[in-house]
């Protein structure tokens, strides 16, 4: 399953964890090798910094020559070949036709946040901590409202032109104003920014702004104004736009693939940031409509590396002669961040759904333990938290400290108050009888009665469309479809071709959807993007179950303001309450590992990132390694 994703250390990011979040500057001479002092607050001034953090954490002294996780001596050349496994904007997996990622119009293409810098990235190492690539320092206001970045003088366009402070001024507004929604719903808190000299640009923000917002203003991309004097930022285009990042678009195959060419003289290459990164010559993303047309085209060489994200192919599809002789590798790399949010997200727009009982009923319906045993092959634990696999999972009954950030909310249902909710486990037989028995007495409290074989509500049959735009899931949902008909429920699914899939989300029109989004460790303010009320009736925002409750805005907010880490679990844990006990979704499940598949022709550090995978920014391309398996 492909991920929804919303920023990144280079950018917005492809889907590799939520936006990050910030706000405390470490005090001047306090980034010391054993790390920042934490826990500053909005009222204090920070002075001039070569990093922030959310909670003024900094791992990396002023002078560091270079992340601990990249291999400075990494080797040059190669190339890196693989496939879109996260999206964010307007991208779609399966297709593309628009090198125009950031807005609403089109299917952007793979890779595009290469081509872009941004004022500073985040170090993979680190919760949510960032460092200047365009931006040499930032300094902020005491009461945290202004921020001022001053920029590196050699910062440059591929055409040689210098990148200035009108260009980050006039990027920021640009997005703010005409950007996706997932960008300019999460930043319009930012008033203004303006360039005071070539070198200076200066950010404000309204007052009550989210904790993390000038570190998500800080990662955008940084686009040159004066190209977009002559093009029209909202339109679907083809043509290249003038980048600064380490790679350039190189060869288009509409809708097929698109490949990147390192930029041999980047201007930022020697930064301490950027040692021992983009060390491929070229990067590559393929395309293709059909999962299994793209497995058989990876055992075929034509593309070198595969995130597996099907348990059945996993288990028994790689027993084919390359992996035999040993020219291709399987390898499972940890995943220290949260699991993500993955299920399908039920329609609460649709007035069928906006009983919560409802929407507990057609859970019910859904037997994960028969499926991992049968379809997954037991490779999957059952996912209940929106925060799954970190310690911002509710567990257990609310502690005080949840209690106090709670028991203000009104119309909050009692099951809030006590035990977190899990979804009931089955008895595996695929139709546990007691849950359809829980579930059809859920619907009839909702006011649906029995015609014949089909449930109605309020008059109308009940039926559910399942909309996705791959069918690599139609396996999990045939059987869920089966128990959703014994309680007189009609289920079908609907998979359309990749630009209709995006309409339909974009305008909300569907019933159930599959997705999964990547949560950040350190969560904020971009949270109301999925969660957020405003959101809910925003087209193409991440909120796709339409969530519009007062309590959920109360509590995001209580995110995205908190002064400190212990702040923000309680937060996220009485939110991660709110949202179970609202059953806006059917949970599905998680590991918690990255299993991959590789031609054998890659280099990566032996103690890689712990927050992120790093591919393709710090593994390089091993010609010996090439060599021996004939991929010269």
């Amino acid at each position: 399953m492909r991920v929804r994703g919303t920023a990144s250390r280079r950018g917005v990011l492809l889907g590799t964890g939520a936006l990050v979040a910030g706000l405390a500057l470490p005090r001047p001479g306090s980034a010391q090798a054993g790390g920042a002092v934490p826990g500053e607050s909005h009222g204090e001034s920070h002075g001039e910094s070569h990093g922030m953090s959310s909670f003024g954490e900094l791992k990396y002294p002023k002078d560091f020559a270079r992340f601990d996780y990249v291999n400075p001596m990494a080797p040059r050349g190669g190339r890196f070949s693989g496939q879109l496994s996260s999206t964010f904007g307007n991208q779609s997996g399966n297709t593309f036709n628009t090198l125009n990622v950031y807005v609403l119009r089109g299917d952007g293409a793979a890779g595009m946040n290469l081509t872009f810098d941004s004022l500073m990235v985040r170090a993979l190492d680190e919760p949510d901590a960032l460092y200047g690539l365009v931006a040499r320092s930032v300094e902020a206001s005491p009461d945290g409202l202004v921020y001022t970045f001053r920029l590196r003088p050699q910062a440059a366009f591929h055409d040689g032109s210098r990148l200035t402070a009108r260009d980050v001024a006039f990027s920021l507004k640009l997005l703010r104003d005409k950007g996706h929604p997932e960008i300019s719903q999460v930043i319009r808190d930012m008033a203004d920014a303006v360039a005071e000299d070539d070198g200076t640009v200066v950010v404000r923000f309204a007052a009550g702004r989210a904790r993390d917002l000038p570190l998500i203003v800080a990662q955008l991309p940084i686009f040159s104004a004066a190209y977009y004097e002559k093009h029209d930022f909202e339109a679907s285009s083809l043509e290249p736009p003038l980048g600064s990042g380490p790679y350039r678009v190189g060869r288009v195959d509409v809708g097929r693939a698109i490949e990147f060419e390192r930029v041999p003289d980047h201007w930022a290459a020697d930064l301490p940031v950027s040692v021992g990164q983009n060390n491929f010559d070229q990067i590559r993303y393929e395309y293709f409509r059909d999962r299994n047309v793209a497995f058989e085209a990876f055992k075929g060489g034509a593309f070198t590396f595969r995130e597996e994200f099907t348990a059945r192919v996993w288990a028994t599809g790689y027993d084919f002669p390359a992996v035999a002789e040993g020219r291709v590798v399987r390898t499972t790399v940890p995943d220290a961040r949260p699991s993500g949010m993955q299920g399908w997200w039920i329609n609460t727009r649709r007035p069928q759904f906006r009983d919560p009982k409802v929407r507990e009923a057609i859970g019910l319906c859904f037997d994960f333990e028969w499926t991992n045993k049968n379809i997954m092959f037991g490779a999957y634990t059952r996912t209940a938290s929106f925060f799954e696999n970190s310690d911002l999972k509710a567990v257990g009954k609310p502690s005080a400290e949840e209690l106090a950030l709670l028991e203000p909310l009104k119309d909050l249902p009692p099951e809030v108050f006590g035990e977190a909710w899990t979804p009931p486990a089955s008895d595996g037989s695929g139709q546990d009888r007691a849950l359809l028995k829980r579930a059809d007495a859920l619907l009839r409290e909702a006011g649906c009665v029995r015609d014949g074989g089909t449930l109605r509500l309020a008059g109308k049959a009940l039926e559910i469309e399942f909309l996705d735009v791959d069918p690599v899931l139609e396996p999990h949902t045939h059987p869920f479809i089966r128990n959703l008909g014994l309680l007189g429920i009609k289920g079908t699914i609907r998979t359309v071709d990749a630009s209709q899939y995006q309409a339909r989300l974009n305008d909300f029109d569907f019933d159930l959807t599959s997705r999964r989004y990547a949560s950040g460790v350190t969560p904020g303010g971009e949270m109301r993007e999925t969660f957020g009320t405003r959101s809910a009736g925003t087209p193409g925002s991440n909120n796709m179950a339409g969530i519009a409750s007062p309590a959920v805005d109360a509590l995001l907010t209580a995110i995205a303001d908190a002064k400190s880490r212990a702040d923000l679990t309680t937060a996220c844990r009485a939110l991660d309450r709110v949202l179970r006990a609202g059953r806006y979704w059917v949970p599905m499940w998680y590991s918690g590992a990255h299993r991959l598949a590789l031609w054998d022709i890659y280099g990566r550090p032996a103690n890689g990132p712990k927050y992120d995978l790093g591919a393709p920014s710090v593994w390089w391309f091993d010609a010996d390694r090439a060599a021996r398996i004939g991929r010269l």
